[in-house]
């Protein structure tokens, strides 16, 4: 709301300044807007403290993930020189490619038992909510 009636001064200014000297009326409206832009310079330098305050609480925390042994770096480590190795013994022949297994599916049969079972446990609440 203030932001509105503000804005009504502002421009009623700007308008009472037009009807004067173009020159007056520059400097006037220079003069509104320094004044403006301090205004908004020091309503930034509270969000800012404000971000100081909260933005070690709130703020988007880096480096605080765990950190990992120096034994369990060096199995990783150790893992993928074996895996290399295996790859380059393996140049010269054909690389085994390993296929990736297929998400494993339900038949459907096993589909109508499961779908029979829980059919029976929701009878099983309805009638112990009859019955309540």
């Amino acid at each position: 709301m203030r932001a509105k009636a503000r804005l009504a001064n502002h421009a009623a200014l700007i308008q009472s300044l037009a009807r004067g000297n173009s020159m007056n009326n520059l400097a006037g409206v220079v003069r509104l807007l320094k004044k403006e832009q301090d205004r908004l310079t020091k309503e930034l330098r509270g969000i800012g403290a404000a971000l100081a305050a909260f933005g070690k609480a709130y703020g988007k925390q880096t480096g605080t993930r765990g950190r990992l042994s120096a034994a369990a770096r060096a199995r990783i480590a150790a893992a993928q020189r074996a895996r290399w190795a295996k790859v380059r013994e393996n140049k010269g022949a054909q690389a085994k490619v390993v296929p990736i297994r297929r998400k494993r599916t339900l038949s459907a049969a096993a589909r109508r038992k499961i779908a029979a079972a829980q059919r029976a446990r929701w009878a099983k609440v309805k009638a112990a909510k009859k019955t309540a």
